[in-house]
C-alpha cells in the first residue's frame, strides 16, 4: 500500500485549514540541533580567530571551554575532560582503539549508533565481543551485563528515543570500565560519575554548538588502563593519549590533539554561557523534560501517532521518536507518507528535519533538546496534524 491508498481508520482524510501561528524557530533537527534562544554571531567573541591554538589565548580559551564543561555538567574533578577530533564519533573511536582490549568486552545496541560501535570493535577490532541487542524502541536486559566486562553503550539512543532510566544496572564493583557515548544525554539527563569511566559528547546536540569537534570525560579507572594497557594495534595520531606509559595531561587542560575551529570554540563558550545563565544543569533538564512533556501531551491525543519507545521510563526527553499508528500501511507506505508530511512542513517553513533517521523505523523524530522552546513545540503540533491530513488526502 502507498500513503494515498491505505484505509485511515484513525482520522478522516479530508484536508483542512492550515494554522495560523508557526513556530518561531522551526529547527527541531536532532544534530547540529537548533541554536541557543538569542543566538546571534556578534555575540560571540571573536578576539581568538585568527590566532593559533597553541598561542597563550587560544590555550586560554580552550581551556576556559573546558572549565566551563565541567561547572555547567557537575563533573567531578576526577574527571578529566579533553576536546577532541571528529565529534562523537571521534571521541567514542579514540576511547575504544586506546583502552579496548585488555579484558573482554560486552556491547550494548539497541539503534544505529550502538549498532556501529559494534560493527567496529567487532569487524576493526577484531575483538571478541558479546553482543547484546534490543529492537527499536526497546532496551536489552541491563541486570544480565557482566560486570567483569568492559562496558560499551549509548546513554540515549538518538535514532531510536530510548535511553537507560538510570546507572542502577551499573556496579560499584565492576571490574571492567564503562563506556557511554552520551552526545543526546549530556546537559539533559543526570549521570552518575562515579559510574561512568568513559564519557563522550559532541557540542552539536543539547546546546546547539556547531560539528566536527567531541569531548572526551575520562575517570580515574579509565586513565589508569591508558597507562598501563598497551594495545596490540598501531593507534592513529590523533587517538594517541599517552606518551613513555604516562597520560599527556596537556590534552586535558586544551592543548588539543590537532588543530581545532576557535570559531567553533567560542559558540560552544557562548552555548555554555547561556547555560549558565539559566541555572545550569538542573534549568537545562527543566526544559528537556517540559518540551519532552509538551509532546507526550500531542501524542496522547493523536490517534494517528504514538511513541517508538515502548516504556515511558525509557523515553528520550531529547531525541523523541514517533511511529505511525493505526493506519494499515506497509513500511513503504509509511515512509512515503513520513517524507511527504516533512516535505510538507519544510515547505510552509513550519518545522525542519523532523523525519525518522534512515535506519530507523518510519516515522517522525522531534528533537527536545535545551535550545528548543516548549512554545515553539506547541506551535507545531496543529501543523503536523495539518501535513498529516494534507499527505493523506493526495
Amino acid at each position: 500500500m502507498t500513503a494515498s491508498d491505505a484505509p485511515d481508520a484513525a482520522i478522516a482524510s479530508a484536508p483542512g485549514e492550515r494554522p495560523e501561528t508557526k513556530p518561531h524557530r522551526p529547527y527541531f533537527s536532532s544534530g547540529p540541533s537548533a541554536k541557543p534562544p538569542g543566538w546571534g554571531p556578534e555575540h560571540l567573541a571573536l578576539g581568538s580567530l585568527g590566532r593559533s591554538h597553541r598561542s597563550k589565548l587560544g590555550k586560554a580559551r580552550l581551556h576556559y571551554a573546558i572549565d566551563l564543561t565541567r561547572a555547567v555538567l557537575e563533573v567531578p574533578d576526577t574527571h578529566r575532560i579533553a576536546i577532541v577530533p571528529g565529534s562523537d564519533t571521534g571521541a567514542v573511536e579514540m576511547a575504544m582503539w586506546s583502552m579496548l582490549g585488555a579484558r573482554p568486552v560486552t556491547m550494548l545496541a539497541w539503534e544505529s549508533f550502538g549498532e556501529g560501535w559494534v560493527t567496529d570493535v567487532v569487524k576493526q577490532l577484531k575483538l571478541d565481543a558479546a553482543v547484546v541487542k534490543a529492537s527499536y524502541g526497546e532496551l536489552p536486559d541491563l541486570s544480565a551485563v557482566d560486570q567483569r566486562s568492559d562496558v560499551v553503550f549509548t546513554w540515549n539512543g538518538t535514532t531510536s528515543g530510548v535511553r537507560v532510566p538510570n546507572g542502577d544496572w551499573i556496579s560499584d564493583r565492576r571490574e571492567g570500565l564503562t563506556f557511554a557515548d552520551a552526545t543526546s544525554a549530556c546537559f539533559a539527563m543526570e549521570l552518575p560519575w562515579e559510574k561512568l569511566d568513559v564519557v563522550t559528547y559532541s557540542w552539536q546536540k543539547v546546546l546547539g554548538g556547531e560539528g566536527g569537534h567531541g569531548m572526551l570525560i575520562l575517570g580515574p579507572r579509565a586513565v589508569e588502563r591508558l597507562e598501563s594497557y598497551v594495545p596490540d594495534r598501531p593507534l592513529p595520531k590523533i587517538f594517541r593519549m599517552t606518551k613513555g606509559g604516562k597520560l599527556i595531561e596537556g590534552i586535558f587542560r586544551g592543548e588539543t590533539i590537532n588543530t581545532p575551529s576557535m570559531l567553533a570554540v567560542e559558540d560552544y563558550i557562548f552555548a555554555l554561557e547561556w547555560a549558565q545563565g539559566l541555572g545550569g544543569l538542573s534549568a537545562l533538564i527543566a526544559r528537556c523534560d517540559s518540551n519532552a512533556a509538551a509532546v507526550d501531551a500531542w501524542v496522547q491525543r493523536t490517534p494517528w501517532i504514538e511513541h517508538l519507545a515502548a516504556g515511558p521510563a525509557t523515553r528520550s526527553n531529547t531525541s523523541v521518536c514517533l511511529k505511525f499508528a493505526g493506519l494499515g500501511l506497509d513500511e513503504e507506505g509509511e515512509r512515503a507518507l513520513s517524507k511527504r508530511i516533512e516535505t510538507l512542513l519544510e515547505a510552509e517553513g513550519a518545522a525542519f528535519d523532523i523525519g525518522a533517521y534512515r535506519d530507523a523505523p518510519p516515522g517522525l523524530r522531534l528533537w527536545c533538546g535545551a535550545t528548543v522552546e516548549t512554545e515553539d513545540l506547541e506551535a507545531l503540533f496543529p501543523w503536523l496534524d495539518w501535513a498529516f491530513r494534507e499527505a493523506r488526502s493526495n
